[in-house]
């Protein structure tokens, strides 16, 4: 029964458990920005809690298009679970300290799978995952940003409210693009 499955499909095994692989990261992304949502709202940061909550649906519209894919492929697409996610947070620094190196790693994953493809020559999923490729470049420079005004506004005084204000106005323009 497994070879007449995996004939109705054109995801290899190692595609389709790397694109598994990428869904449990964003669910888990997702569970991390809910749960640095609910950090800042405790801690009076307001406008930042709205924004981890704009990044944790985000994150997992990121999952739900990977599982989408996965199914439509004929592919076998696993509702990952999520467990042991942190909850409390050094600093209000730290959050978006994490926020980066999240959003580093999940570029990192992208890239892989897209060197995958191309050895297993998958261009199929190779093109679909060209969009998420691309929005990882606003997602690391947005989280750059955010971490960049503790530098530029500090710490001291009225400065984590200043930052808390700032960080949902960051806009990422594509100037690549014509």
């Amino acid at each position: 029964m497994k070879d007449l499955l995996r004939l109705r499909t054109s995801l290899t095994e190692d595609i389709e458990r790397a694109l598994n692989d990428q869904i449990k990261m964003e669910a888990e992304a997702s569970a991390m920005y809910l749960a640095m949502s609910s950090w800042c709202d405790r801690n009076g940061f307001d406008f930042s809690a709205g924004y981890f909550k704009k990044q944790s649906d985000e994150e997992r519209e990121h999952m739900l298009r990977l599982f989408k894919y996965v199914s439509d492929m004929g592919g076998r697409a696993v509702s990952p679970d999520v467990t042991g996610v942190q909850v409390e947070f050094e600093s209000f620094r730290g959050v978006f300290e994490q926020a980066l190196q999240q959003e580093i790693a999940v570029t990192q994953s992208f890239n892989r799978m897209a060197d995958k493809c191309q050895k297993a020559k998958d261009y199929v999923t190779f093109t679909f995952l060209q969009w998420f490729l691309k929005e990882q470049i606003e997602e690391e420079y947005i989280a750059r940003r955010a971490l960049e005004l503790f530098e530029i506004i500090g710490e001291e005084g009225t400065g984590h409210y200043e930052i808390d204000k700032r960080v949902p106005k960051i806009k990422y323009e594509d100037t690549y693009e014509g």
